[in-house]
C-alpha cells in the first residue's frame, strides 16, 4: 500500500509528515503508478478511507488481474471533513480549490480524468464547473450536481438522532459521543441499501448470521465509531452540495445552465436502486451536459454498488464502463 502523505495549502513543505492541530486546512492523500502517465484524481466519499476509496480501479485484484487504471498515475485524496484532513472550521463546503492546489504542488496542470463515487462524485462535478479546462474527463458514480430535497431530507434523520444523543452534549463533548455515533449508523444504514436487497437477506452473503449482527459489525463498529463533529461537517458539505451556485450571478440556482456550462466529457452512473441519487436525477443532468453519458448500475447494492462495495458483477460493470470512457 502506497505512503500517505500530507499537503498543506499554507505549507507545502509537510515532508509528508501529519499536521499539527493548529495547521491550516490540511489534506491527506497517496499515488499509484508511474507520475509520466496521464494523471487521474480520486476523492474520497462520504466517510471514506484513503485505503478504502474505490480501490478496485487502481490496484490488482485478488487474481492479479491488472487493473483498470493500470496505464494512469492516480492521486487519491481525502474529502474534506474526513479523519486524515485538517480543517480550521468545523464546517466547510464542497470545494475542489485545495485539491487543485495539491495537485499544481505535484507538478500537475491537467487531469486526464477526475473520478469519484458518492461525495467524491460531487466534488467531481464542481471540479468541472470551478475549473473548467482543467480534466478532460469527469466520472461521477452515484451522485448528483445538486443535492436534491428527498436527499437532504433524508440526512436530517442520522443528524437528527446524533445531535439529540445524550452525549453529544451539544457539540461539547468531552468523550466521544459513540451512543450519538451509533445511532447516527443505525439510521443511515438502511438508506444506504434497497428493499431488494434486505428481501434477499444479502448481509449473509458477507458471513453476518443476521441482519442484528450486520448493523452492529458493519454499521456501528464503520461510521458509528466516526468522531461526531466529522460526520456533521460531512453531512453539512453534502447537503450544501450545488454546482449551480457558481458561476455569473444571474445564473445562480438555475442548474441547467450550469450544467450547460461544463466542458469536460462526463460519464453518470448511478445506482438503479439508490435511494440517495436515484438515476432519474442523473437521466435529468444529462440532458444538459455538452458531452454527457449515461449509463446504469443494475443493482439491488443501493448507493453501496458504486463504491466497490456490491457484487462481483457490479464492479465488473463499473471497471468495463470507466475502461471504455476513458479510451474512447
Amino acid at each position: 500500500m502506497a505512503q500517505t502523505r500530507y499537503f498543506s495549502q499554507h505549507d507545502a513543505n509537510t515532508n509528508g509528515e501529519p499536521p499539527s492541530s493548529n495547521a491550516a486546512l490540511t489534506l491527506a492523500y497517496r499515488t499509484f503508478g508511474n507520475p509520466a502517465n496521464p494523471v487521474v484524481f480520486i476523492p474520497s466519499c462520504f466517510s471514506g478511507k484513503l485505503d478504502t476509496t474505490l480501490t478496485f480501479l487502481y490496484l490488482p485484484s485478488a487474481d492479479n488481474t491488472p487493473p483498470v487504471l493500470q496505464d494512469y498515475f492516480c492521486i487519491v485524496c481525502g474529502l474534506l471533513g474526513g479523519r486524515r484532513v485538517v480543517v480550521p472550521v468545523k464546517f466547510s463546503r464542497f470545494s475542489p480549490r485545495p485539491t487543485h492546489a495539491l495537485c499544481l504542488s505535484l507538478g500537475v496542470t491537467k487531469l486526464y480524468a477526475y473520478i469519484g463515487f458518492s461525495m467524491g462524485g460531487q466534488q467531481a462535478y464542481h471540479m468541472a464547473v470551478l475549473f473548467p479546462q482543467f480534466a478532460d474527463r469527469v466520472v461521477v458514480i452515484a451522485a448528483s450536481a445538486r443535492t436534491s430535497w428527498h436527499n437532504y431530507s433524508f440526512l436530517e434523520g442520522p443528524k437528527a438522532a446524533l445531535v439529540n444523543s445524550v452525549d453529544f452534549h451539544d457539540g461539547n463533548y468531552q468523550t466521544p459521543a459513540v451512543r450519538g455515533t451509533r445511532a447516527f449508523a443505525r439510521v443511515y444504514a438502511t438508506w444506504a441499501l434497497s428493499q431488494a436487497w434486505f428481501r434477499a437477506h444479502s448481509w449473509e452473503t458477507l458471513g453476518y448470521k443476521d441482519l442484528e449482527e450486520y448493523l452492529r459489525v458493519v454499521w456501528e463498529g464503520g461510521r458509528g465509531g466516526w468522531d461526531a463533529h466529522d460526520l456533521l461537517a460531512m453531512i453539512h458539505t453534502w447537503q450544501g452540495g450545488d454546482i449551480s451556485q457558481f458561476g455569473p450571478e444571474e445564473d445562480k440556482g438555475d442548474l441547467a445552465k450550469a450544467l450547460g456550462r461544463i466542458q469536460a466529457r462526463v460519464l453518470l452512473m448511478p445506482s438503479r436502486s439508490d435511494f440517495y441519487f436515484p438515476p432519474e436525477d442523473s437521466a435529468e443532468e444529462v440532458k444538459y451536459l455538452k458531452h454527457g453519458e449515461l449509463r446504469v448500475i443494475e443493482s439491488i447494492w443501493g448507493h453501496i454498488a458504486g463504491g466497490g462495495g456490491g457484487t462481483k458483477e457490479d464492479n465488473e460493470f463499473i471497471k468495463a464502463e470507466i475502461k471504455r470512457f476513458l479510451t474512447s
